[in-house]
């Protein structure tokens, strides 16, 4: 089962009044795993950066001209490509695969004005899997950003001082996988590239079916043993009806 966790950063909450992606940020779950696959790009918006926008992500501030007095890590997007040459591969990476979303409503309305604009495939909404409406249905009336998960399943953010949509994707994993259930013991999501993978190819594992099943380790006397436990219990016995 693939499925891509993912994030977008904006300029602003609507498209229809000009707001862009600036930001998007995915990463690949097989069999709720990480792969290690990633899709991360900053994109041009062709227009200046909010400030309140630019207080959330740090983008900017001024994305049509290097900033007169950059500061350390500060992104800048005046390089970077616009929407048009990045939507179709965008679209290539995530293909059909189930979408793991905080507020999904947000980000899958930002991404098929983007991808209408250009004429690509939209979105179905059925696609994506709401992490925030997962939240609130399972723990009502309590706090349901990705702060406050981090906090309930004691997930460590501390490098989220600002948000991106790469790191909110890997944190977002984390969240996820508790809310459908607890994290499995070496989740690893620490050593997800934050890039395409490529090399030697240690990237590019991914969890697999086994070949062929494990041998039994019980004994034809334990095996004999169980038939005549279950037996002694009557017609009525569930393990009876389970192994039916």
């Amino acid at each position: 089962m693939r499925e891509i966790v993912m994030d977008t950063e904006t300029t602003g909450f609507d498209p229809n009044s000009g707001d862009r992606i600036v930001e998007i940020g995915c990463l690949e779950l097989y069999n709720h795993m990480p792969t290690g696959e990633t899709y991360h790009v900053y994109i041009n918006p062709e227009r200046h950066m909010p400030d309140e926008a630019f207080g959330v992500h740090g983008i900017g501030p001024d994305l049509l001209q290097p900033p007169q007095d950059p500061k350390p890590g500060q992104i800048t997007l005046k390089d970077k490509p616009v929407f048009k040459e990045v939507g179709q591969s965008f679209l290539d990476f995530i293909r059909d695969s189930k979408l793991v979303i905080h507020n999904a409503a947000f980000d899958i309305k930002f991404l098929n004005a983007e991808l209408g604009w250009m004429g690509l495939p939209q979105i179905p909404w059925e696609q994506a899997l709401d992490t925030l409406a997962i939240a609130r249905k399972k723990f009502p009336g309590s706090p349901a950003t990705l702060d406050a998960l981090c906090r309930r399943f004691g997930i460590d953010n501390s490098s989220r001082t600002l948000h991106g949509a790469l790191l909110d994707s890997e944190i977002l994993a984390d969240v996820y996988l508790e809310l459908i259930g607890g994290r499995q013991p070496d989740f690893g999501l620490s050593a997800v590239s934050t890039g395409s993978s490529g090399g030697d190819g240690g990237d590019d594992w991914r969890p697999f079916p086994r070949p062929a099943p494990l041998p039994l380790r019980i004994t034809e006397e334990e095996t004999a043993a169980h038939a005549a436990f279950v037996e002694a219990m009557g017609d009525g016995a569930l393990w009876k009806k389970l192994s039916e």
